[in-house]
């Protein structure tokens, strides 16, 4: 079964041309409910990234965030094997470059780590004929 990747190598995810924001947030946790509260797509992608930065390639983010909105074990190999078999959205969907204002950089590896839009690094990144670029998609059509 061939296994599709949402994984980039040296390359820098810009923020989308109509986020709202100026200045990068952290994502709101989500809704609280009776067991807790349930953490939203741009939150965990934010935690998994922010707090583990170049540990995690966009595949492993894609696929935890998914395993843990249904119940099952971010390790399940299985599970991930299914998950890839065919197409996903990559990190250029996310919340996080769309309307919260991260860029995000993959290693040479494929490994991320998120960067604000409004810091010196991510206008070097931005300005770097090294990387690959692109950008977060649109929230809104053009």
């Amino acid at each position: 079964m061939a296994e599709h990747t949402t994984n980039y190598t040296s390359t820098f995810i810009e923020v989308a041309e109509d986020c709202p924001t100026d200045h990068a947030q952290e994502p709101p946790a989500g809704p609280s409910t009776s067991a807790g509260t349930v953490p939203t797509i741009g939150a965990l992608h934010y935690r998994m990234i922010a707090e583990h930065p170049f540990e995690r390639t966009s595949d492993d983010v894609i696929f935890s965030t998914w395993a843990l909105r249904h119940g099952i074990d971010p390790a399940d190999g299985e599970a991930r094997d299914e998950f890839f078999s065919k197409g996903q959205a990559c990190l250029r969907a996310s919340p996080l470059g769309k309307r919260y204002g991260w860029g995000v950089l993959s290693d040479a590896e494929g490994r991320v780590t998120l960067v604000p839009r409004e810091s010196e690094e991510y206008a070097l990144l931005a300005a770097d004929p090294t990387l690959g670029h692109t950008r977060a998609m649109r929230a809104k059509r053009a």
